[in-house]
């Protein structure tokens, strides 16, 4: 099982991949024609969103006791999921 302080380090960790991903996406909204930026900068404003909710429970789960952080775990893995699943999309998305 794992405890809190790995999970929150996991958390982190996949936060700190997901903002160098963004970033890369973001220096190529820059150069990319206008009518594309426009999307991107669309697809980006909604990533950046989910990372926002995503670093928020990350800082619950930090802020939490021993005890606490265990109920905090399931809303938590819902949100990362859902992070996950979308930086996945927007990765390939970008990609092309």
């Amino acid at each position: 099982m794992t405890t809190r302080d790995e999970y929150v380090e996991q958390l982190k960790t996949n936060l700190d991949h997901w903002n160098g991903d963004l970033a890369k996406w973001e220096a190529k909204a820059r150069t990319a024609r206008d009518d594309a930026r426009i999307e991107f900068e669309m697809k980006l404003d909604a990533l950046r969103k989910q990372r926002d909710e995503a670093a928020e429970k990350l800082k619950e789960v930090r802020a939490s006791s021993e005890e606490a952080w265990k109920e905090l775990k399931a809303g938590a893995d819902v949100a990362w999921a859902a992070m996950r699943e979308a930086f996945d999309k927007a990765g390939t998305h970008f990609q092309k």
